[in-house]
Parts: C-alpha cells; sequence; structure tokens
C-alpha cells in the first residue's frame, strides 16, 4: 500500500489503470482534455502491478482500475470522475492541484 500511496502522491494527478481497459482509457481521455498530462501505471505491464492492484483493493478501490489520484489525494475511480465531472467540479480540482493553470 506504500508504494501506491507513493505513486499516487508523486504527481498532480496519477491514474492507476490496465492497458485492455476501455474506460480507464476515457477518463485518461477526459483528464487530458482539460489539459492536465497525468502519470499512468498500467497495473498489468508494471512489473509489481499485481500488487499494486491489491494495495488499491485494500484502499477501497473496486474495481481496482480506473483509480485517480489528483491533489495527492485518492479521488476514486470511474463513477468518482464523472460525477466530478458532470457536477462542474472536475476542473476546479485540476486547477487546485496544480495539474492545469487555465
Amino acid at each position: 500500500m506504500d508504494m501506491v500511496m507513493k505513486l499516487g502522491t508523486s504527481s498532480p494527478v496519477v491514474i492507476f489503470t490496465k492497458s485492455s481497459c476501455c474506460i480507464s482509457h476515457s477518463i485518461e481521455t477526459l483528464i487530458r482534455s482539460f489539459g492536465a498530462n497525468p502519470i499512468i501505471y498500467e497495473l498489468d505491464t508494471h512489473p509489481n502491478g499485481k500488487q499494486m492492484e491489491k494495495a488499491l483493493m485494500e484502499l477501497g478501490c473496486h474495481p481496482s482500475v480506473p483509480a485517480i489520484f489528483i491533489g495527492k489525494e485518492l479521488v476514486g475511480g470511474a463513477n468518482e470522475i464523472m460525477s466530478l465531472n458532470v457536477r462542474g467540479k472536475l476542473k476546479q480540482l485540476l486547477i487546485r492541484a496544480n495539474a492545469i493553470w487555465v
């Protein structure tokens, strides 16, 4: 769990994904559409991917991907990101995290 938290807080936006997950790709595309440049960790290709996936599940991510950290905090998965976007709060969160400047 420590490795996931350390990686998750290493950049303004960090996304844990799997290369085969279309929802992960959609969330990444959404966040990039605001001008953010997230760090992406694909668990199915990362050497410690299985351990990281287990840690994300222990942190409450069900399913384990996508798991999104913004501003050094675990925001959650796709549902949480989409909810923030629909309510107009995702952009504000990205600005506060210094992930975007406009």
